[in-house]
């Protein structure tokens, strides 16, 4: 069964204003897993930097940090549990900068050079979000820098502007240069590891994140879940409608999966008509359930032209406490699918039991 400790909500299958689509997302969560040590260590930096400022303004300020650090860490566990865990994320953003503005408020004047300091999760909004995600975090920061600078001592910002003119400056061309920057390495990540068709991530994708998994799963013992599905009598399609109408089916197909997965479930077109999906946390049986509900929203679902298509899939898997070895566990699954095909197709079979499903 799947790990209940954390469930994992359905996917939307639909974008937001702070990601565009299901890739945006599936991006901003495999960035997160990316930025968490780094914010780590940035988080010590700054308790340094509270450390050499303590003759001055005292160590409290170190209990802002410690929040920071708590709020990230609470959504980090959260949002595998939403449909759209972009909004918690942002929320989170949203609550860094006003930890840091708040701490800057109560250092009093002492405090304004430490303005500069909202220029730091500015850095990482690139990294997550849509540019209207950037542009209303660019935005929140310039008013959290204004509050505070007026709040603090009105008379010397209008007296001495420079005082807000220089973290204007810093937060604004962060946003500027860390964007372009991110944009053109996630297009180049994109056609590395993006099936252009689908949208589905393909083998290159895949390859890394197995390797990952495999490193996990070897120190957690947690299972991992393996499907391989195939459309059956696919080339019947192209042969008879056209290639145009077999490209609009295999994106249809795609839709109607992602609509069953779960945040952190993994879904990879390996070529043709073929799918594969990794399940962190789930054991066999929990596997063969989502591969019904595969198998049964595909069947149910009326494609292009009217046409009926039915979709064959095999499940493996590691057991809990084992380690994971991919290559063994897909070739469980790929007898299974072979053997969903030989007994008729329009099911799932399993690497331990008899079909699931069997429809003529």
């Amino acid at each position: 069964m799947v790990d209940q400790t954390h469930p994992k909500a359905p996917r939307t299958g639909v974008g937001s204003w702070l990601c565009r689509d299901e890739f945006d997302r599936e991006r901003m969560l495999d960035m997160e897993e990316r930025v968490r040590p780094v914010r780590r260590r940035t988080a010590g930096i700054m308790a340094l930097a509270i450390l050499a400022m303590s003759p001055w303004l005292g160590l409290w300020p170190l209990l802002f940090v410690l929040s920071i650090m708590v709020c990230f860490a609470g959504a980090d566990q959260l949002m595998p549990r939403l449909a759209r865990p972009e909004y918690l994320m942002f929320a989170a953003w949203v609550g860094s900068g006003a930890t840091i503005a708040v701490a800057v408020a109560l250092s009093g004047d002492q405090g304004l050079p430490a303005l500069s300091w909202l220029a730091i999760p500015v850095l990482t909004l690139s990294l997550r979000f849509s540019m209207r995600g950037i542009v209303a975090g660019v935005i929140i920061s310039l008013a959290f820098a204004l509050a505070v600078a007026f709040a603090v001592d009105a008379n010397a910002v209008l007296a001495d502007p420079v005082l807000v003119i220089v973290p204007f400056t810093l937060i604004i061309c962060v946003a500027v240069l860390s964007t372009p920057l991110m944009q053109s390495d996630i297009k180049h990540r994109s056609d590395a590891v993006v099936d252009q068709l689908t949208g589905m991530l393909n083998r290159n994708a895949l390859d890394v994140r197995v390797q990952e998994l495999t490193q996990q799963a070897n120190v957690t013992g947690e299972p991992i879940g393996l499907i391989v599905g195939d459309l059956d009598h696919f080339k019947d399609i192209n042969d008879t409608h056209g290639h145009a109408t077999g490209d609009a089916v295999l994106k249809e197909v795609t839709y109607l999966l992602r609509k069953q997965l779960r945040a952190f479930d993994l879904a990879y077109r390996l070529g043709g008509e073929e799918f594969l999906i990794l399940l962190p946390g789930a054991e066999l049986d929990a596997a063969a359930e989502l591969a019904e509900r595969l198998r049964d929203a595909v069947a149910g679902t009326p494609m292009t032209g009217g046409m009926s298509i039915t979709m064959s899939l095999g499940v493996g898997g590691s057991r809990r406490g084992q380690p994971f070895d991919y290559e063994s566990v897909f070739a469980e699954a790929d007898a299974a699918l072979y053997e969903a095909k030989r007994s008729g197709r329009d099911r799932v079979c399993t690497t331990e039991r008899a079909p699931v499903a069997a429809f003529a």
